[in-house]
């Protein structure tokens, strides 16, 4: 049998302070979504200031992100280089912005974050992606 960490409620507030931090410092107003491993959102933060469609978009970046086991930016690249049958594609969303959280080599889930440009977005979904391994 395979055992897995699991994302508690203590890891998810770390994850949204991390990201809201990040876009803070630099000013950006952007939604942050914190999926499980399957893509089911956990938390959520949307910043004063940012689209409602932000908390959409930052959701199926994460989805996309926990189901795929990649960064969503991989999705985009390959549309962008031709591959646009990728679109069709089910619960993926071509777009960077949703950064896999790895702990111990498995992904035990997702953070997606949109509302700023796309590097941006991922700068900030990194920053919380991140803050379980330091």
């Amino acid at each position: 049998m395979l055992t897995k960490a699991v994302l508690s409620v203590a890891e998810i507030t770390r994850i949204l302070d991390a990201a809201r931090a990040e876009a803070e410092q630099n000013k950006w107003a952007v939604t942050i979504v914190v999926a499980d491993d399957g893509g089911h959102p956990l938390g959520m933060l949307r910043l004063d200031g940012c689209a409602p469609i932000g908390a959409y978009i930052a959701t199926e970046k994460a989805r996309t992100a926990a189901l795929g086991r990649r960064e969503s930016k991989v999705y985009e690249d390959m549309v962008n280089g031709g591959r646009s049958a990728f679109l069709s594609a089910p619960h993926a969303v071509s777009l960077e912005g949703g950064v896999p959280v790895i702990v111990d080599g498995q992904v035990i889930g997702a953070v997606g974050v949109s509302g700023v440009k796309a590097d941006q977005d991922a700068q900030v979904a990194k920053a919380g992606a991140n803050v379980l391994a330091a």
